[in-house]
């Protein structure tokens, strides 16, 4: 029996993700996971396999560096994105994610980001001759490296501060107005993520014919919202042992 979008919607949608998911992903993605649901011999690695050859075909439209195939390249780096997003939805609704499912699925994502960056900048270089394309594919691979790995590590700082702390006493408090209309619509307050920076960079970039310049603007987005969340964690790090020492009084004063 098909299941209906409102389930899908509910087991399979993060509580909060990327707009650029939100608006632009998931309604085709639920769509398609709908579809291929009931077969039950399309599992997530299969898909993410599907999605690893499609961004092959991105790669070598990409490589190709004219017009008409740096549009198709976009398309197939899309189409490559939402299909990756289809293997966790399947996982989720179906109960049939593995360990190792979400190893194979972040290797392989990290892998067709790297050869896109190769295709598509080199591309660049080899039609216009122009070394600066390498530098611009230089900055891209070492931003999206340095958003992964900050990201990892804040995470890791933060969740050693909530397990402390317990998760109620790290709640910083109520969302602001903006935040919380966010909230509401599924979207992070963190608006230009890894995921924003590569549809500009692989996407936006070459439908427009403006790579140069959409890549310099999305990566100077991705390195401000890093700094935001670095800020706020350097924030939280300092109020950290007085919160800490404030929860620990509690405990005591409620001779626990």
């Amino acid at each position: 029996m098909r299941v209906s979008l409102a389930e899908i919607r509910e087991r399979t949608y993060k509580p909060v993700d990327a707009w650029w998911t939100v608006l632009l992903v998931d309604p085709l993605a639920s769509r398609l996971v709908r579809l291929v649901a009931p077969c039950r011999w399309i599992t997530p690695n299969g898909l993410t396999l599907v999605a690893t050859v499609i961004g092959v075909g991105a790669m070598a439209a990409f490589a190709q560096g004219d017009p008409r195939s740096l549009v198709l390249g976009a398309v197939l780096f899309h189409l490559s994105f939402v299909v990756d997003c289809m293997d966790g939805k399947i996982a989720r609704l179906n109960g049939t994610g593995t360990v190792f499912g979400q190893w194979l699925d972040f290797v392989l994502d990290r892998v067709r980001v790297f050869f896109c960056a190769l295709t598509l900048f080199g591309g660049q270089y080899l039609r216009h001759q122009d070394v600066a394309y390498l530098w611009l594919m230089a900055v891209a691979i070492f931003l999206d490296l340095i958003r992964y790995l900050n990201g990892s590590q804040v995470a890791k700082v933060r969740q050693v501060m909530t397990d402390e702390l317990g998760p109620a006493e790290d709640d910083a408090g109520g969302a602001g107005r903006t935040a919380a209309w966010l909230g509401r619509r599924r979207i992070r307050t963190h608006l230009f993520s890894g995921i924003e920076f590569e549809m500009f960079v692989y996407i936006i970039g070459p439908l427009t014919g403006l790579i140069f310049p959409v890549t310099i603007v999305a990566g100077a987005a991705l390195l401000l919202f890093e700094l935001i969340v670095i800020i706020r964690l350097y924030q939280a790090a300092r109020e950290h042992p007085a919160r800490l020492a404030a929860a620990r009084e509690r405990l005591v004063s409620s001779g626990v």
